[in-house]
């Protein structure tokens, strides 16, 4: 089914734009632009060349997808933004695209990024997050699947979170958050993530598992190092478990802390 666009919309020839499109008036598309189906692009919109965008994506009124990025390495060089599908970005996102050629700022699927958040440069955004009112990443970081940041987050660049993480509402933070956990407003440990681990259909008894995990990592007094092969001998095995002592090993930075 043909796209409908509106003759008020300046958009390159050079763009493609896919099947059964809605783009209102004044949306602005540059070259080197890929848009799949079904997508619907709402008035005063800019999407910025690099952007690979999937399907039934809703990008809503006075956002930038593949704005340039705010790095001062950044020398003009050709860099994507990828976005995949089912995506809701609300009013006023701005998604910068790579410093670097070859590099790729990712958004995975079915995402929430609602009013005012922003993505930076290079950073790898996974499945099923929510980034509420406001909240900033900065470049470079990495975001695992359903993870919920609440209103006025800060990100600083090059940490990660973990899957099934929530971050409180005007947290800032600076080291990694592990996964399946609540990161509190003071930027340290606030237990586990139980309701998101419920959503997802996680055992209780894995439940328990995970919170027993982390009273290795945080109530004890031995280094990350010691706690996670604690973990490793003393915890029942399960994905979960995996995903946290995988995590944890591969951190750069170190964790939040507990108080």
């Amino acid at each position: 089914m043909a796209s409908e666009i509106s003759p008020k919309a300046e958009i390159s020839p050079r763009a493609h734009i896919g099947n059964n499109c809605k783009i209102f008036p004044f949306v602005y598309i540059e070259d080197d632009v890929v848009i799949g189906d079904n997508c619907i692009i709402f008035p005063f919109v800019s999407i910025c060349a690099g952007t690979r965008m999937g399907n039934n994506n809703k990008i809503h009124q006075g956002s930038v997808v593949a704005a340039l990025p705010q790095d001062f390495d950044f020398r003009g060089e050709k860099s994507e933004c990828i976005l995949g599908n089912n995506n809701i970005i609300r009013e006023n996102v701005v998604i910068n695209r790579a410093t670097h050629t070859g590099g790729q700022t990712v958004i995975g699927n079915e995402n929430v990024l609602m009013e005012g958040s922003h993505i930076s440069h290079d950073t790898k955004v996974g499945d099923r997050c929510v980034f509420g009112y406001g909240t900033k990443i900065a470049g470079d970081c990495e975001i695992q699947d359903g993870v919920i940041f609440s209103s006025s987050v800060i990100e600083n660049a090059k940490t990660r979170v973990g899957r099934g993480a929530m971050i409180q509402a005007g947290t800032t933070f600076s080291k990694d958050v592990p996964p399946y956990i609540i990161c509190t407003k003071k930027s340290t440990y606030g237990g586990v993530n139980q309701t998101m681990g419920r959503y997802y259909g996680v055992d209780e008894k894995v439940l328990k598992h995970i919170a027993n995990a982390y009273r290795l990592v945080f109530h004890s007094k031995t280094s990350l190092f010691d706690a996670v092969n604690q973990i490793e001998e003393q915890v029942p095995d399960s994905v979960e478990i995996r995903n946290i002592i995988q995590f944890l090993r591969s951190t750069q930075i170190g964790v939040i802390s507990k108080i």
